[in-house]
C-alpha cells in the first residue's frame, strides 16, 4: 500500500492538472482545493469550493475532481465536497496564478 504522503502528492500534481474552464489557471493553484485528506486504507477526502455557486462549472468540476484522483493508482476511494464557507476570494490564489492572471 502506498505512503499516505506520496499519495497526497500524486494527488496534489493531478490537481494542477485540472482547470477551470474560464480561467486559464488550475484549480489547485487558483485556492479552490481547501484540503486533501488521505484516510486509512487510502480513502480519500478533498474539500473544494468554486469562483462562484453560479459558476458554469459548479456540476462538473467536482466530478473531474472525482474521476482524476479516482484513477490515480493506490487509491481506493474518493468523497469530494463541495463547501461555500470561506468564501473563495482572489486572495486564496497562488502568486503564479495572480501573476498569470495579472492580479500583481
Amino acid at each position: 500500500m502506498m505512503e499516505p504522503e506520496v499519495l497526497k502528492e500524486k494527488i496534489i500534481e493531478m490537481l494542477h492538472e485540472i482547470y477551470d474552464p474560464e480561467i486559464p489557471v488550475d484549480i489547485y493553484e487558483l485556492g479552490l482545493i481547501y484540503e486533501v485528506t488521505v484516510l486509512p486504507i487510502n480513502n480519500v477526502q478533498i474539500v473544494m469550493t468554486l469562483t462562484a455557486p453560479s459558476c458554469p462549472a459548479a456540476q462538473e468540476l467536482p466530478i473531474e475532481v472525482d474521476q482524476k484522483v479516482r484513477a490515480i493508482e493506490g487509491v481506493n476511494d474518493v468523497h469530494v465536497s463541495v463547501v461555500w464557507d470561506p468564501p473563495w476570494n482572489r486572495s486564496m490564489m497562488s502568486e503564479a496564478a495572480q501573476l498569470t492572471l495579472g492580479f500583481m
